[in-house]
């Protein structure tokens, strides 16, 4: 039988699934009443693993509750789970297995990103906010005097903290932090694998008037090099670069390779130099060996 809004269920091992407390419970919440949390960097797309989502709702419902926190406004923010709420309301659920908690505004986004920053194939973009969103909340738990979150690692930087927990380098993780700097256009194009990654971190450092005419000449071109970012950064700080100033440092940067020469004499052009019984070999042979002397004689 179908439990009603606010109706409690047991579940097992939810504190593996969500780290919760032994005391914590799922209730039944109005999907109508939650909301997505602000500035969520984790894309919820339609490809096929949540084609393989839905079809999973459809048969066996919400397994796995999301996690929220209370807006104050007799309504919920979503913590973890947008995926699983956007698959049951595309089966046509009107309400979905939680787990609420008390969280602030810094434990929330911890609890968000932590929650999704481990699932497989992320966007640079979905890394780029998600990386930036939790540091930027450590640094705010660090000036706390009533801090417990980690209180074993209090001497290092909130960058060192965080590059152990995700498992990526501190200089990997102020990369990805970068790319929070690019234009939505370049940054799509960095998801899309159509600009690399070392170069956007670089492009990142211009303004963004500029990234708009960087972002223009890629669409154009289909290619942008390093050296031609290398090169335009140089002259930045020499003083201003207008759009076509831009364009020619970057022209100047690729090497234009000369026309191929090439030269056809006929059969017919050569038997008359060669006996009959020359063959091609014998006759390019030749041919090379008095071009050899000619060099030689024009030096």
């Amino acid at each position: 039988m179908k439990s009603r809004s606010g109706e409690k269920i047991k579940l097992t091992s939810i504190d593996e699934l969500l780290g919760v407390v032994n005391e914590e419970s799922a209730m039944e919440i109005d999907i109508s009443k939650i909301h997505a949390f602000k500035d969520h960097p984790f894309k919820v797309l339609d490809d096929e693993k949540m084609t393989d989502l839905v079809e999973s709702v459809k048969a066996k419902g919400v397994l796995t509750p999301v996690l929220l926190r209370p807006d104050g406004e007799d309504g919920y923010e979503m913590i973890s789970g947008h995926r699983r709420m956007y698959a049951a309301v595309r089966v046509g659920l009107k309400t979905i297995p939680a787990i609420v908690r008390e969280l602030s505004d810094d434990d929330a986004v911890i609890a968000m990103v932590d929650a999704n920053i481990q699932r497989e194939e992320l966007l640079p973009s979905e890394k780029a906010f998600a990386y930036r969103m939790k540091m930027e909340a450590m640094k705010r738990q660090g000036k706390r005097t009533d801090l417990t979150s980690y209180q074993n690692e209090t001497k290092l930087r909130s960058d060192e903290i965080l590059s152990r927990q995700v498992g990526e380098s501190r200089a990997q993780v102020q990369r990805y932090i970068r790319l929070t700097e690019l234009i939505p256009e370049l940054l799509d194009m960095v998801d899309a694998k159509k600009l690399n990654f070392t170069i956007a971190v670089d492009i990142s450092y211009i303004d963004k008037e500029m990234q708009k005419w960087i972002y223009e000449y890629i669409r154009d071109t289909g290619f942008i090099k390093p050296k031609q970012i290398t090169a335009l950064r140089k002259q930045l700080e020499e003083g201003p670069v207008n759009q076509r100033f831009m364009i020619s440092i970057f022209n100047s940067c690729i090497v234009v390779k000369a026309p191929e020469r090439k030269v056809v004499l006929s059969g017919k052009k050569l038997t008359k130099y060669f006996p009959e019984d020359y063959s091609e070999t014998d006759m390019e042979k030749v041919i090379e060996a008095l071009l050899e002397q000619w060099k030689r004689e024009q030096k």
